[in-house]
């Protein structure tokens, strides 16, 4: 073999120089989008929970929380990724919370996970993470293996069970009540069981979500995010358990089948109002969660990403509980608006009228003087030009020989019943979200 000479080494020199001396080329940052998101309130059991099994043998002391236990929460992403981040909240605790074993995992049936899907979930490269009260702690990126392909048709639907040992007794526990989905806990004091494929560590079910409130999913840059914002009629409350069919849901459904690459997430809250209550914290605590004014850079602005914002709030303001004044709600409304404008430039907000609960079986509702501060507040919305689109789910859900919701939507989709001419069911979500032109999203400014 003939050995090299001195200008054969002299040029691979040079070649090397020329290769060292090139900058290295920085992996491309990846971009993470709001797959799934709940508006947390609390502390358990304060809020309105549709369906809820009784939790006294999971969590037998509200004031202690959970306690050495494990949460497996199913949540469904509306859209998938490569990699997902979580975020655990405890918002509205009095005493830190450590989390550890967090694992992800796709859902199975029930408790049980699809065997090998489940991954371990670090934050800041720590197995376990300390949240004190008032905060929040968001994880570092998990590869999710299944997902092959975030486009495969075969993902869509499918849902993703996080599940949580909280270490110790966690205190009042920050939650979201009304998930309209079934999760999973294993009794006080067994330990960890996240990393379980299997169900037999969880006998216990409950409807709501605890201490998560974010999952974000790795996507395209152009990817849209919109938060459908207010109260239980965005939260879904009357509908399927298990079936996603708040209006959020049925709206993500058609947007996709059109074409567009967006992420639908829902920030309602069964009871919200819009400026109240005035205060709220652990221990003046209020069945809606937080008033809207107070939890948009929370449950919105924070979400990052956020292309729209779909408004539809007000008739708790009007009930007997909040007895607000339609001024006192437009003021709210302007306030909010100015505020999302200036934490999100650019981001486009779409008006909802407010659906009629004239006639409502609910004693805090369905009075003539609720119905005349809600014609008021939807006239602001349909003309004021502060939004830069109206969604009329008022005139699609309103029965104009009675004044109230029309009779094919009053029926409850949950548990079954009459209804109470407050909430739409499982048709009147799918009508107003049939309702909306999909324009105003594909069509962003």
């Amino acid at each position: 073999m003939a050995q090299p000479t001195r200008r054969m080494l002299a040029l691979s020199g040079v070649a090397f120089s020329l290769i060292a001396s090139l900058p290295v080329m920085a992996e491309p940052a990846v971009n993470f989008v709001p797959a799934w998101a709940a508006s947390v309130q609390g502390p358990y059991p304060v809020g309105n929970p549709t369906a809820q099994p009784d939790l006294r043998w999971a969590f037998p002391d509200a004031a202690q929380g959970a306690r050495d236990q494990t949460l497996r929460l199913t949540i469904k992403p509306d859209i998938w990724g490569k990699q997902a981040r979580i975020r655990l909240s405890n918002a509205l605790g009095t005493q830190p919370v450590t989390f550890a074993d967090v694992h992800v995992g796709l859902q199975n049936s029930g408790a049980a996970l699809v065997v090998g899907t489940n991954r371990p979930v670090t934050f800041s490269g720590q197995n376990a993470v300390t949240v004190a009260p008032g905060q929040w702690a968001v994880s570092d990126p998990v590869a999710l293996p299944f997902v092959r392909d975030p486009a495969e048709k075969l993902l869509v639907g499918r849902k993703l069970s996080v599940s949580l040992h909280v270490v110790g007794a966690s205190g009042p526990m920050t939650w979201h009540a009304k998930a309209m989905t079934s999760s999973y806990i294993t009794p006080p004091g067994t330990g960890s069981h996240a990393a379980d494929d299997g169900e037999a560590a969880f006998p216990f079910s409950t409807a709501s979500w605890y201490f998560l409130d974010l999952v974000e999913m790795s996507a395209p840059a152009e990817t849209q995010v919109v938060v459908c914002f207010g109260d239980s009629i965005t939260d879904g409350t009357a509908t399927t358990i298990n079936g996603d069919d708040r209006w959020s849901d049925v709206l993500s459904r058609r947007l996709k089948a059109a074409g567009i690459a967006v992420a639908v997430v829902n920030a309602g809250i069964g009871g919200n109002q819009v400026v109240g209550p005035p205060i709220y914290t652990p221990s003046q605590a209020f069945l809606g969660g937080p008033s809207a004014l107070s939890r948009l850079q929370r449950d919105v602005i924070s979400l990052g990403g956020v292309t729209h914002v779909i408004w539809l709030e007000g008739i708790n303001d009007f009930s007997k509980n909040g007895n607000a004044s339609a001024e006192a709600v437009i003021e709210g409304y302007k306030s909010g608006i100015a505020r999302l404008r200036a934490g999100l430039p650019g981001v486009k907000i779409i008006g909802a009228t407010v659906t009629s609960a004239f006639g409502s079986s609910s004693p805090a509702h369905g009075f003539p003087e609720q119905d005349e501060k809600r014609k008021t507040l939807n006239n602001f919305i349909r003309t004021s030009g502060l939004f830069d689109g109206v969604v009329d789910f008022d005139a699609v859900t309103l029965d104009p020989s009675t004044g109230g919701m029309k009779p094919m939507f009053v029926p409850e989709s949950s548990t079954g019943g009459p209804g109470d001419k407050l909430h739409p069911n499982r048709a009147g979500y799918a009508a107003m979200a049939g309702s909306i032109d999909l324009g105003l999203i594909a069509g962003r400014k």
